[in-house]
């Protein structure tokens, strides 16, 4: 069968950092915390009290208010970083961005390129909208079964965002969800990389989406010991990736989306390709449920197949936003497993840990890490790791204090999660005959700063 090169050519997000790809991405790289104290007195109670919320997000502005009132929030931020990603692909027009700019939340005039039954959606999410579920027990508790919507059995599943999604599109190739715990983005992306290179699409929409900030999924994180505690007065310096006083990950919320398309399909309409998604791999450490393999065994396997998946080796790797959440011992199995694949040449390749800035996007973090690498591919720039006051691994180099200049050409991008679930992608700048002037205009402009947005 056929194996067809896989592009990117639209991205959006909605995170903590901010409202779009570009705000959430001059934040990161310009090292701004999105970690804060947690709004809403239903948090007051609890021993850990901090994350990183989105904030300022009109659901109405993208969706209509009868649609919004019925959607949970994470549904609606998927939605607009879905259409941020259609809109910068050239694919959409109308409809409204997260920020209300245009006039009214009517459904999108989508414009496909490719056959509907060719174009797919991915909602890659390790808990899906936990807040309808949860809304729901309260008002059966509250007013017994007459209290509970009848929504719930239509929005309240983790695949809801996909069928909402094609509905809104008109896409009728496959809409599905993926769950893989905090690996579920990767896992997403890894998914429509091969439905597409061995021919079963022409594009596919991956969307990762979490919004696991209640208490209650909070409190399980906390009795397991997995959070930062003990920040409330200085909530920007909890998230710790790689340093020696790290005590566990800040729990966030978001969504972020990724149009990928085949690169003939691209070619053939002119589309701005932004990079090539070149490799996946994703194994499991059946180890434990909660800890990962000491040595990094599934996420070593997960690095190893995902440059065999993209024909490369060790020496191909550039640079390396790692998984990187702050945990004790996840840290530690990531450097082991990052020495594993690299070799000597793992003291060499830059790292960074982004979540020390958004938080920990659970499954929706290999989406939006991916956004990140596309963006340092196009930009030259490494953001960095933030609170590394002491490397905990001082003989790796981990990229803290400023945003770095490289020459970057590939980056590895890693995601883990509970239940020994482990993905990574490969994501490299396209440099095939054909490949967009304006990529390759970006990459040879001076880009020392994060990009502003024009009047």
């Amino acid at each position: 069968m056929e194996r067809r090169g896989v592009v990117v050519t639209g991205m959006g997000a909605i995170t903590p950092s901010g409202l779009s790809v570009r705000e959430t991405w001059d934040a990161v790289v310009a090292g701004r915390s999105a970690i804060d104290v947690l709004d809403g007195e239903e948090f007051a109670d609890l021993p850990v009290r901090i994350g990183a919320q989105v904030r300022g997000f009109d659901p109405t502005a993208v969706v209509p208010k009868s649609l919004a009132r019925r959607l949970s929030a994470v549904q609606a931020w998927a939605i607009a970083a879905a259409d941020e990603a259609l809109r910068q692909a050239g694919l959409l027009e109308g409809g409204t961005s997260a920020t209300g700019t245009t006039a009214s939340p009517q459904a999108p005039v989508v414009a496909l390129p490719w056959d509907a039954h060719r174009f797919g959606i991915i909602a890659a999410s390790g808990s899906g909208p936990v807040a309808a579920m949860q809304d729901a027990t309260r008002a059966l508790l509250a007013d017994g079964p007459r209290g509970v919507p009848l929504t719930l059995a239509i929005y309240g599943a983790p695949d809801a965002a996909a069928a909402l999604l094609s509905q809104r599109y008109a896409a009728t190739g496959p809409a599905q969800g993926v769950n893989a715990t905090c690996a579920s983005g990767a896992v997403g992306l890894g998914e429509a990389l091969r439905r597409i290179r061995h021919g079963y699409a022409d594009a596919v929409l991956v969307v990762g989406m979490e919004d696991c900030l209640n208490p209650v999924n909070l409190a399980s994180n906390i009795n397991m010991r997995a959070l930062a505690a003990g920040y409330e007065d200085e909530p920007s310096a909890a998230s710790r990736p790689f340093d020696a006083g790290r005590t566990g990950f800040v729990m966030a919320a978001g969504a972020s989306a990724i149009l990928l398309e085949s690169a003939d399909a691209a070619r053939a309409r002119g589309a701005e390709v932004l990079a090539e998604l070149a490799g996946a791999g994703a194994a499991s450490d059946a180890h434990h449920p909660t800890a990962p393999h000491p040595e990094g065994r599934g996420a070593a396997q997960a690095m190893r197949d995902c440059l065999a998946d993209a024909g490369l080796g060790p020496e191909a790797v550039d640079h390396i936003n790692a998984h990187g959440t702050g945990t004790p011992q996840g840290d530690a199995a990531e450097i082991r497993a990052i020495d594993a694949v690299l070799g000597a040449r793992a003291r060499r390749v830059p790292i960074t840990a982004t979540k020390s800035s958004t938080g920990h996007l659970l499954g929706c973090g290999g989406v939006t890490e991916a956004i990140l690498a596309v963006r340092t591919l196009g930009t030259g720039l490494i953001p960095p790791t933030l609170n590394l006051d002491e490397p905990a691994f001082p003989d790796h180099d981990i990229v803290s204090g400023a945003a770095r200049k490289a020459e970057v050409s590939a980056v590895l991008s890693n995601s883990f999660g509970f239940g020994g679930h482990n993905a990574a992608v490969l994501l490299r700048r396209p440099e095939w005959p054909g490949s967009t002037p304006g990529a390759r205009a970006r990459r040879s402009r001076p880009d020392h700063l994060p990009e502003k947005e024009t009047p």
